[in-house]
């Protein structure tokens, strides 16, 4: 069996245009449906955040308008308060990517507040890109890639990758008063070629050892290429 490290957002806020605090974390949805599938799979899967914090789930992604109804946002919760691994979280800078066979990030507006500024997340995604073993990464959390760049240059310049639209960010109302876009961030500042399907519609795109998703619903349909992958 494999395991699986989850790097996973530990921001309670993003700080928007006008300077006020915007309640996020990491999405319910992309980190429950992967989880419930790689240890029901009887794979094991680590956390790991920036100085080891416990996260922050968004509350957002647990109303049931945001979680296919009320039966679905019980059993998200279900998922996350099940998952004991979420309260022992390593620190990223404690990291030995050998231990891991397969490396997932899901997102929430989170990652948009830390991980993309992250020094040992940019480390561990460039190792994770070089080694040739599984890396996914799903709607907010290529925010990451940003920490990738050394002197304005990232190893993942040229990549096939997809992520949360600037389209989606204007649907979710956060458009005009985020300080930055993640879909314009990755085609003018990390040089992708960047790909997209309907807004919430799941969309996947991948290119080498590189999986990446667009929204949350795209995270059940990363979970099960990833499975597939790792029962190659």
């Amino acid at each position: 069996m494999a395991t699986v490290l989850f790097i996973v957002s530990g921001a309670t806020y993003w700080v928007l245009k006008d300077g006020s605090r915007y309640a996020t974390g990491y999405w319910a949805e992309e980190f429950a449906v992967p989880y419930k599938k790689v240890t029901d799979a009887g794979h094991t899967v680590v956390v790991a955040t920036p100085g080891g914090v416990v996260p922050n789930v968004d509350m957002m992604s647990l109303r049931p308008s945001m979680a296919g109804g009320e039966d679905g946002a019980l059993e998200l919760e279900a998922i996350i308060r099940s998952a004991e691994v979420m309260r022992r979280p390593l620190a990223l800078s404690d990291v030995r990517l050998e231990d891991y066979d397969a490396v997932y990030l899901p997102g929430g507006h989170g990652p948009m507040a830390d991980l993309a500024w992250d020094a040992d997340a940019g480390r561990l995604l460039t190792a994770q890109l070089a080694s040739g073993r599984p890396l996914f990464i799903v709607c907010h959390a290529p925010a990451s890639l940003l920490a990738t760049r050394i002197h304005g240059e990232s190893p993942f310049r040229g990549y096939r990758v997809t992520g949360f639209t600037n389209e989606e960010e204007e649907a979710v109302g956060l458009a005009p008063r985020a300080p930055w876009l993640l879909e314009t961030a990755l085609k003018e500042q990390i040089g992708v070629d960047y790909s997209r399907g309907p807004i919430w519609e799941p969309y996947m795109v991948e290119d080498r050892n590189l999986v990446t998703g667009q929204n949350p619903h795209s995270a059940g349909v990363l979970a099960d290429r990833l499975l597939e992958v790792l029962n190659r």
